[in-house]
């Protein structure tokens, strides 16, 4: 199914930036709702999901593929799931295309609009999670899990669009350097577990990162907290 999205959070996108929103004066967030508004005017986002089963091994995760997903962090993430379902999502071409033509003419505004466009990319997978959490009813559910949180590499990007098919049902692939391109797209893992779980809340203080994290020692933060 299509996912839309018809506003921005101003105050995430002020943390992206590294301005606690309480700090923001009126002309950073003007510049902040006008720079959101011209966004959402191109974004054409595009996702593709499945569902696939996973065992829990000592080298990390195993998906029913045979894809192994390597790392500590993510097989605790996972414990006490059977299943999960993988996703991938993008704003589209798009918006690479606008902050690539405003960078030519203005740094700031360019900025502005790169923030916007995280913001929104994690707003579009805010309601491809609960989109699917409805096909999994009685299901309890861990955050989502990116490559490149805790120790799970980005090397992984390019087999998990393999296995949904990105670039062709999303227009989403991944560089030889496994970056995402378009550039504001996400690769996640949501683990299914039956019944209840014990709800694992995201914060700075449990991120395996946060020693090394730039969006702390710019003032700000990640924006999944």
């Amino acid at each position: 199914m299509p996912v839309t999205v018809t506003q921005i959070n101003t105050a995430e996108v002020l943390r992206y930036m590294g301005c606690p929103p309480e700090r923001a004066d009126g002309a950073l967030i003007a510049q902040v709702e006008a720079c959101a508004r011209e966004l959402l005017a191109v974004i054409r986002p595009r996702w593709s999901w499945r569902t696939v089963s996973l065992t829990l091994e000592a080298g990390g995760v195993r998906l029913e593929s045979g894809l192994l997903l390597p790392g500590e962090d993510l097989k605790a993430h996972l414990s006490g799931c059977g299943r999960a379902a993988l996703f991938c999502a993008t704003l589209g071409a798009e918006a690479d295309g606008l902050i690539r033509r405003t960078e030519r003419l203005d740094m700031s505004k360019a900025l502005t609009l790169d923030c916007c466009a995280s913001a929104a990319i994690e707003a579009v997978c805010d309601r491809i999670e609960t989109e699917l959490q409805g096909n999994f009813p009685g299901c309890s559910f861990p955050f989502r899990y990116s490559p490149g949180y805790g120790d799970l590499p980005l090397e992984v990007q390019g087999p998990l669009l393999d296995l949904l098919d990105a670039p062709r049902r999303a227009g989403l692939c991944a560089t030889v350097s496994h970056l995402l391109t378009p550039r504001k797209s996400v690769t996640a893992i949501l683990g299914i577990a039956e019944g209840e779980m014990e709800q694992k809340k995201r914060s700075c203080l449990g991120c395996p990162a946060q020693g090394s994290c730039q969006y702390r020692k710019a003032g700000g933060h990640c924006g999944i907290s």
